[in-house]
């Protein structure tokens, strides 16, 4: 047997099975649709090969490291860089070992799924990785590398991606993405804009980010009115370079709709660093109803990414910065939080807002019947710690009854780890082909219907709400 079973994530009756079977036959082989994620620009740019193996797979990778780190291994073993500029493991085989000495790890992880596609699909990899394999694993991961075939942008082309998109902060030149566009080659790759270093004031240096942005713009950012005409050249600019959304990670999903004048106010308080934790929390709930109204204007889909708790390890943070797989769900309220956007906006067909979740327990309680009845508003698939066969299954069962599939985005892989991305999109469809499957079995949805319905969700929807 390979690393991979051939009829993984379909149901166990055999009826049903051979349904979702037949079904992820018309969808496995779609383009892929990369409308949110965070690879790096610069890969595509380039084109250079990746460095090594423990550099493709383990120290980017938040979703290895942080599990290994969890048993006591430091995450300088794995290579990860320090932002004090300390030392750490540079040897990739090194790396690689600790890794495969560890894969048991992920068992029934979500991420071994991903890893196992990526080896055998992507690798041609046979035996399962351990502490045995591990040095003819490296090998012939490195072998590869360095074959012009396993570059960025053959990789892309392989995969099968007809567009993905990366995100930049709204204080980014763009210079990858500039490289990409003046080299002809002809793989779309679209950027995003990612302002919340200019819209949270409990961002380190705000202040100064701010000026930045008005640096950047010729807009007197220390006014609110030049604030907000500087953002709205900054879209101009991202759009420049084939963005179609924006995407905000905020503490909670709240947004405010306060008068111009006391947003202003707030605004001063804020470059000040005077703001209250309260009132920080306001200017971004505010922040995200001024997005909500430029992409009215501008056309950029509407990104929510809210409910995490960022960087909970101050120890973590201090050593090797940001986003170090210390990040948490919370629960999340969005009932109260977006009612002031969705007052003010959400009733406009023609803008589209695409929320996400890390509290499941908001599905069927609050972000389907929100999704249900607003215009404007609709649910991005499972996410982060869900973005697995368990949560997908739970995304469809408790928001399907009551937002439909149409009020919904299909699928997004919001990854770093490059070669995970067909890993992700193929657990996807299969997940997606057996939940329609049992909903042709248990008589809910017809036989005629069912593989529309898997086509619009592994390719249609996504498309169509990013507006790519």
């Amino acid at each position: 047997m390979g690393l991979l079973q051939e009829d993984r994530l379909f149901p166990i009756d055999e009826g049903t099975r051979a349904l979702a079977r037949s079904l992820y036959a018309t969808v496995k082989d779609l383009p892929i649709i990369s409308p949110h994620g965070h690879t790096d620009p610069r890969w595509f740019a380039e084109n250079e090969p990746f460095p090594d193996p423990a550099q493709l797979f383990v120290t980017p990778d938040h979703y290895v490291f942080r599990m290994l780190h969890s048993q006591g291994i430091p995450l300088e073993a794995m290579g990860v860089p320090r932002a004090d500029g300390g030392p750490t493991e540079t040897d990739g085989r090194k790396i690689w070992r600790l890794f495969a000495s560890n894969f048991h790890l992920f068992r029934g992880t979500p991420s071994r799924l991903w890893l196992d596609h990526a080896f055998s699909e992507v690798f041609g990899l046979k035996e399962r990785l351990s502490a045995e394999t591990a040095d003819a694993a490296y090998d012939q991961i490195a072998d590869c590398l360095a074959q012009p075939g396993f570059r960025p942008r053959a990789l892309f082309e392989r995969f099968g991606i007809e567009a993905i998109a990366t995100t930049e902060s709204a204080l980014d030149d763009l210079r990858w993405h500039r490289m990409i566009r003046e080299s002809g080659w002809q793989g779309r790759v679209v950027t995003a804009y990612r302002p919340d270093a200019v819209v949270d004031p409990e961002f380190a240096g705000f202040a100064e980010n701010v000026a930045q942005l008005g640096e950047l713009t010729g807009e007197d950012t220390a006014t609110w009115e030049g604030y907000l005409a500087a953002h709205r050249k900054r879209r101009a600019y991202f759009k420049e370079f084939g963005a179609t959304s924006s995407d905000h990670g905020h503490a909670t999903a709240r947004t405010e709709d306060l008068p111009q004048a006391e947003a202003a106010a707030l605004f001063a308080k804020a470059l000040a660093g005077a703001c209250t934790a309260e009132e920080a929390d306001a200017f971004r709930g505010q922040m995200l109803t001024e997005m909500a109204r430029m992409s009215l204007e501008d056309g950029l889909v509407l990104q929510i990414h809210p409910g995490s708790f960022r960087n909970h390890s101050r120890p973590v943070l201090d050593r090797f910065g940001r986003d170090k797989g210390f990040d948490i769900p919370t629960r999340t309220d969005y009932v109260r939080a977006l009612r002031p956007l969705l007052s003010a906006v959400g009733g406009d067909p023609r803008l589209t807002v695409i929320v996400f979740t890390l509290d499941e327990t908001a599905y069927a309680r609050e972000l389907a019947p929100l999704a249900g009845v607003y215009p404007a508003l609709k649910l991005g698939p499972a996410w982060w710690f869900h973005d697995s066969p368990e949560g997908m299954r739970r995304f469809r069962e408790m928001t399907t009854e009551t937002a439909g599939f149409y009020n919904t985005v299909g699928f997004n892989d919001d990854t770093r780890a490059f070669c995970s991305i067909p890993a992700r999109h193929d657990v996807a469809r299969r997940v997606d082909c057996a939940f329609l499957a049992t909903l042709v079995a248990t008589g809910r949805l017809d036989a005629e219907e069912a593989p529309e319905v898997a086509h619009d969700l592994a390719y249609r929807l996504a498309k169509e709400a990013y507006r790519l």
